[in-house]
């Protein structure tokens, strides 16, 4: 027993370390981290930076998330808080891309909206903790530093640029005119993270294709793996933005068709495989979304069309060289060359666009440049539209997009957001043109190429969006008050009912989460002439007596045949309550007006209430 013990004494010395071997495991840790930090800490500090600057544009939001809005595009922030509460119900196991939470009861295709379905479940414990006006400003801010990071790395690992070179490029992908622009509520075209995700796995694809990259010969391992991985972020992006995923495959295809054209004996040898990638690629990726895709274009609710007119959003052909209003030495003079503060998206100014011309110039040579070059060519004259705009002046110009109209699937983008593609591509330039400078042997291209490419994007730094307070959503919700009127999956009919123009009501259903389905609303739906694409859907005689009543006050003669309409507006709605906030303008009115169709209210909260169901 004691020799036992002994033994046992003696292990646990010998297993407890010895102060030496401390201090050595310590330094040696010390060591890693100090390795670790010089090798990544200039990679973290210029994460930061984004980080820091995506804070800067979209800090009007966050003193109070709930009560401010994108002071230049409320209704569209109003309508993605909404898709993000929808969103929330997919991280629940509720797949149905048909909501019947808005527009009840016809519902809403979810693919024809633009829902961002999986930012909205990735963000659900955000949302569900703190909100999802939290939810939409997080995800504003994400996005445009998520997007210029992205590109860091791409343009730092996979081009192989200085991290100078590489995070002036990546800053004119996340904070270029037109992102910050369609930052203005439009979160499925700010969301481009996986775009350079996407282009380093077709180059990957491309290299693991050629036989002569290795002595034996094509990777086919990294082919398929390639191929695969593409699908499975192909798929991703196809529930955070379709037009960006479009706008994407277009702009690979034209620079892959011009680079092969420069580099023809290379693209002989790499072409089998990387078709053969591709198509299985293709291939998973179809089969993965063959369910959803029916659903988008055969499904309930879908349009057989594009909502917006080519014609209306095309890109002013004066408006490449203005700066953007949203850009510190942008004047709001300019503002009159877009359709509206959200399609800022050709606004490069003259200094950008002069110095992205002399670069291609000056390297013409390089293959990459010419392929480069030729897709930002064409991408920005498809965004001319199908009749060009000359300074405010529609012309009867014919522009290549002319020949798109009509198009199936391509006519669900806009013309003019074909110029988003030149932020990127202008920025491969500007990388490339920046290390060739620094790397020549002259000493004035050694100053003069990095400092005008600076000076280039100075010119277009963004301002913070700018931002305003609005209304608060009624204690009657937020209060969860709702429930003693609405029974469980139940409808509420707010009043008035949001419309595209004034969808302000739908606050309210995003507030709670959607847990309640409201009438009507701001989406796109087959409800234009012959089951076309419209926003939002008719209004019922009730809705439409409503509205009246909460814009221009009065109270109407109420008889017979309008209660008769009311009674049949909230049985096809299928509602169970009545209600208007006490700060809604004209509410007097509203009151009267509800309890002569109805009958007498009941106040809850801060709200009148009728049970009709």
């Amino acid at each position: 027993m004691t020799s036992t013990a002994r033994a046992a004494t003696g292990q646990a010395h010998a297993s407890t370390p010895s102060p030496s071997r401390t201090v050595e495991a310590i330094g040696s840790l010390r060591t890693r981290l100090a390795a670790l930090a010089r090798s990544h800490g200039r990679d973290a500090a210029v994460c930061l930076a984004f980080v820091a600057l995506a804070g800067w544009v979209t800090h009007g939001l966050w003193p109070d998330p709930n009560n401010r809005v994108l002071a230049l595009n409320p209704e569209d922030q109003t309508l993605y808080e909404w898709f993000l509460a929808a969103d929330t119900k997919f991280a629940f196991g509720d797949w149905g891309l048909l909501t019947h939470r808005l527009n009840a009861p016809d519902g809403v295709n979810l693919l024809n909206n633009t829902t961002v379905i999986a930012l909205g479940t990735l963000f659900t414990p955000v949302t569900l903790a703190f909100g999802v006006p939290v939810t939409f400003a997080l995800i504003a801010g994400t996005n445009l530093a998520g997007t210029a990071i992205a590109w860091y790395f791409f343009f730092s690992r996979v081009l192989r640029g200085s991290r100078a070179a590489s995070a002036l490029g990546a800053a004119l992908c996340g904070f270029g005119p037109g992102i910050i622009s369609q930052n203005n509520s439009h979160l499925h075209m700010t969301a481009q993270w996986l775009v350079p995700v996407m282009v380093w796995l077709v180059i990957r694809l491309a290299r693991a294709a050629d036989p002569a990259a290795r002595p034996d010969g094509v990777d086919r391992r990294r082919v398929l793996t390639s191929a695969l991985w593409l699908a499975a972020v192909v798929t991703l992006q196809v529930f955070i933005g379709e037009e960006v995923l479009f706008l994407t495959a277009v702009t690979m295809v034209i620079i892959a068709v011009a680079y092969g054209l420069a580099r023809r004996e290379y693209a002989r040898r790499v072409l089998p495989k990387f078709v053969a990638g591709m198509v299985i690629a293709v291939s998973v990726a179809g089969t993965a979304l063959m369910i959803p895709l029916w659903f988008q274009f055969k499904g309930p609710g879908s349009i057989p069309n594009g909502v917006f007119s080519a014609y209306f959003f095309s890109a002013d052909l004066a408006s490449w060289t203005a700066i953007s209003p949203l850009s510190v030495l942008g004047s709001p003079e300019s503002a009159r060359l877009s359709t509206g503060s959200a399609e800022y998206n050709t606004f490069l100014g003259w200094p950008l666009v002069l110095v992205a011309a002399g670069c291609v110039i000056w390297l013409v040579r390089e293959p990459l440049i010419r392929a480069v070059a030729t897709a930002g060519v064409v991408m920005a004259w498809l965004s001319l539209g199908p009749k060009m705009v000359i300074d405010g002046e529609r012309t009867s110009i014919p522009g290549p997009y002319l020949a798109l109209v009509g198009l199936p699937v391509v006519e669900g983008a806009l013309p003019m957001r074909f110029a988003l593609t030149l932020l990127p591509l202008v920025a491969t330039l500007l990388v490339i043109a920046f290390d060739r400078a620094r790397a020549h042997e002259s000493r004035p291209v050694r100053l003069l190429v990095p400092a005008a490419v600076a000076v280039s994007l100075l010119a277009i730094f963004p301002k913070p969006l700018p931002t305003e307070e609005r209304p608060p959503v009624p204690q009657f919700i937020t209060g969860g008050h709702w429930r003693e009127c609405v029974k469980p999956g139940g409808v509420l009919v707010p009043v008035p009912l949001p419309t595209p123009p004034e969808p302000w009501a739908m606050r309210w259903a995003a507030a709670a989460n959607a847990e309640f389905g409201i009438p009507e609303g701001f989406f796109i739906g087959p409800y234009g002439k012959r089951g076309r694409a419209s926003m939002g859907t008719y209004k019922r005689p009730t809705s439409q007596l409503l509205a009246q009543v909460a814009k221009q006050g009065g109270r109407p003669e109420i008889g017979e045949p309008q209660r008769r309409a009311a009674r049949d507006d909230v049985a096809f709605w299928g509602a169970s309550c009545v209600a208007v906030a006490a700060d809604q303008p004209h509410r007097e009115d509203l009151v009267v007006t509800l309890e002569a169709l109805f009958g007498p209210s009941t106040k809850i909260a801060d709200a009148w209430t009728w049970k009709v169901g």
